[in-house]
């Protein structure tokens, strides 16, 4: 057995990092990226199919396990070197295992609630007790194989809603709960304690790139909806002046992630010396409230764009000043996390999409000057904050 372990999954697949070294980005992490261009589709015809709270309750959970399997995997990249021929032939497997996650997707609530937990939970204990034998004798093995016996534990209630159709979405809230308190506990367990987050030593800059990778593919999908529906739809002037407020909205979340977050970021990470605690808090949390923000934006434009001069309803009033609030308050904890300071100016511009949502529903005002009022306080923010950043 430890010949084959030996074989399959040298210790020579981990990278080889000096003490200032920071990992480059490889092409088969981008490749792997490419099956969440896909998943991300899904999601938003998912709760584009799905107009309701239970709706938006059941995309949310999916989008969960979706943006941990993908975090996850970043964070294994960290110390596994994917262009070798055994870290190479993990990320196929996860990457097969993440197609059928989404393939899975539109009815997983239903038919196939089986395919997309087997591939979810097979890539979670895959991975984790990949890393656990990858890092053998040494500490990091340790932590690993606790991280999947967590990955274990919270698999028994992804199964059980599988299993169970009446209590599925509670079952699986359930899980992700456990999913993401995992690392706040340490992966703590009887007899061997926690992991002390000192024990996980990351490289922080190559997370945070990885990161800004996967929220440019959540705005691609922002693009590709908006020229599907300019594709199908004829080129009157009510749909371009939606379209084009759209396209600003989307320009508007670039501006204010790279111009001002990103620098936070690079900044947060070069100052300090606890990069696992910066990237848990600020990467693994706050940019998987970013990246649903921008998945939620997509599905906003797309319904503008469709019906531009109708009288907003209670759904579109609310997910187009969801979409933007939700990536705002991603930004602030990243802000607050690598800054050390809450922008009020960004829980100001929450209060702002709240309040004109209100008045669009209570004006019975269609949906360009939805867009139009949701575009105007993005575009408030992003000057504000490109003012400060030049100051």
């Amino acid at each position: 057995m430890q010949s084959i372990i030996d074989r399959f999954i040298p210790t020579s697949a981990l990278r080889k990092l000096g003490p200032q070294d920071s990992p480059r980005v490889t092409n088969m992490e981008l490749f792997f990226d490419l099956v969440y261009v896909f998943s991300i589709i899904q999601l938003s015809h998912f709760l584009l199919a799905h107009e309701s709270w239970l709706g938006a309750l059941e995309a949310v959970t999916l989008f969960a396990a979706v943006w941990w399997a993908w975090n996850y995997t970043a964070w294994a990249t960290n110390w596994l070197n994917p262009d070798h021929a055994s870290g190479r032939t993990l990320m196929a497997v996860l990457m097969g295992c993440a197609l059928l996650m989404a393939v899975a997707m539109p009815e997983a609530y239903g038919s196939r609630a089986g395919l997309f937990v087997g591939a979810y939970v097979t890539m979670a204990v895959i991975r984790a007790g990949y890393m656990a034998l990858v890092f053998r004798g040494q500490r990091m093995g340790q932590n690993y194989a606790q991280l999947c016996a967590w990955s274990a534990i919270s698999g028994l209630f992804w199964v059980a809603g599988a299993v169970l159709p009446e209590q599925r979405v509670w079952l699986w809230i359930v899980a992700v709960l456990l999913d993401y308190a995992a690392p706040y506990h340490g992966f703590w367990l009887p007899r061997f304690g926690a992991t002390p987050m000192q024990s996980w030593p990351l490289r922080g800059l190559h997370l945070l790139e990885r990161n800004q990778q996967v929220f440019i593919i959540a705005l691609g999908e922002s693009v590709l909806l908006l020229g599907g529906l300019l594709v199908e739809h004829p080129l009157q002037v009510d749909v371009l002046v939606a379209a084009g407020l759209g396209f600003m909205l989307i320009l508007s979340l670039w501006w204010i992630y790279f111009v001002h977050l990103s620098e936070a970021g690079e900044h947060g990470f070069a100052h300090s010396s606890d990069h696992t605690k910066l990237a848990r808090a600020g990467l693994a949390y706050a940019h998987g409230v970013m990246v649903c923000g921008a998945i939620v934006v997509a599905v906003a434009i797309e319904m503008i764009v469709a019906h531009p001069l109708e009288s907003v309803h209670a759904p579109v009033a609310l997910i187009a000043t969801a979409g933007p609030a939700i990536f705002l308050a991603g930004s602030a904890l990243f802000h607050r996390t690598m800054a050390q300071k809450l922008p009020f100016s960004y829980l100001a511009a929450v209060l702002g999409l709240a309040v004109w949502g209100g008045l669009c529903l209570m004006l019975h005002l269609n949906g360009l000057w939805l867009g139009a009022g949701v575009l105007a306080v993005m575009l408030a923010l992003a000057s504000f904050a490109h003012g400060k950043a030049d100051a």
